[in-house]
């Protein structure tokens, strides 16, 4: 019995190689199934797997972020943070005229300065008082960038601008069109840079449908979005 067993088995192997020796020239039809990828054991031969890449890798999609530099404006809230000095360290308004007031200091234009240049004015102006200071500002609150919704709109008036907003959120932040509205005749207020005012058309209903979806445009400080 045990001689027959034995005698089986070669017979077995064989059979079996003979038929992967068919699937490898393309005699027999092999199901084509995608394999689970080994990570770890690429990651132990220094390599990374061919179409594919680990979790959290370098060809993971990331999100862009916006790294230009904020600029202080009117009525936005500062935190200054003065190492080992509460006294000077506080939270502080910038004025409608574009200033702070501190102890030691006393006033200071900070508007139009990022927070990263008030930290080096500080600095500078703290060392006749103190010893090395070590300064941190962050803007808690944004309140200088605006943009501004008029007309027929049941909210009108002036709306903080601290995160990206387009001319669709901006009519949603203003509680949506009265009865009488035009919303096909809509139109954004925008100062250039040479100081003159252009006007940028927003249909309300084609942009709703797709149709000339570019008028959404992302607002910026100081527009007027006006719905007739």
């Amino acid at each position: 019995m045990n001689r027959l067993r034995h005698n089986r088995e070669p017979n077995l192997c064989w059979a079996v190689n003979l038929i992967l020796i068919f699937v490898s020239v393309g005699f027999l039809p092999a199901k084509s199934e995608a394999k689970p990828v080994n990570f770890r054991l690429c990651a132990k031969l220094g390599e990374s797997p061919k179409g594919s890449s680990p979790p959290g890798g370098a060809a993971s999609e990331r999100p862009v972020i916006d790294n230009d530099p904020y600029t202080i404006g009117p009525e936005d809230v500062l935190k200054i943070d003065v190492w080992h000095e509460p006294e000077v360290s506080r939270v502080v308004a910038v004025r409608p005229d574009g200033k702070i007031s501190l102890p030691l200091i006393g006033d200071l234009t900070v508007s139009g300065l990022t927070p990263d240049k008030l930290q080096e004015a500080l600095t500078n102006k703290l060392q006749a008082f103190i010893s090395n200071p070590a300064v941190a500002v962050t803007v808690q609150e944004v309140k200088s960038r605006k943009f501004n919704v008029l007309g027929e709109v049941q909210h009108p008036g002036s709306y903080s601008l601290a995160q990206p907003v387009r001319v669709l959120d901006a009519i949603g932040m203003a509680g949506g069109f009265r009865d009488f509205a035009k919303v096909t005749k809509i139109f954004i207020l925008r100062r250039t840079s040479d100081g003159e005012v252009s006007r940028l058309a927003f249909n309300y209903k084609q942009v709703l449908k797709g149709i000339n979806a570019d008028q959404n445009v992302e607002l910026e400080p100081g527009d007027t979005v006006v719905v007739p």
